[in-house]
């Protein structure tokens, strides 16, 4: 099968298409669900993305508003209220 040349957003549909089951979903909501930003072992950004990157696989229609907001209530403490 040749594919030939591709984008990313071409390439990004692909792995979706096979990988993205039940399963897949679940490990990722279940990943997502339990972790909580820690100012002494996360990086700000990398813990950010990880989790904006999780709600975009999970709800590739959330807004990215809403993704923000869902983030910002797996920080704790008074951070929420702050932004």
């Amino acid at each position: 099968m040749d594919h030939g040349k591709h984008d990313c957003s071409w390439w990004k549909s692909e792995v979706i298409t096979k990988w993205a089951n039940n399963s897949w979903m679940f490990k990722v909501e279940k990943a997502f669900e339990t972790s909580i930003f820690n100012s002494e072992k996360d990086k700000p950004l990398t813990w950010f993305f990880q989790q904006k990157d999780r709600l975009s696989a999970l709800h590739p229609d959330m807004s990215d508003t809403m993704i923000n907001m869902k983030i910002l209530r797996k920080c704790g403490g008074e951070l929420e209220h702050a932004i």
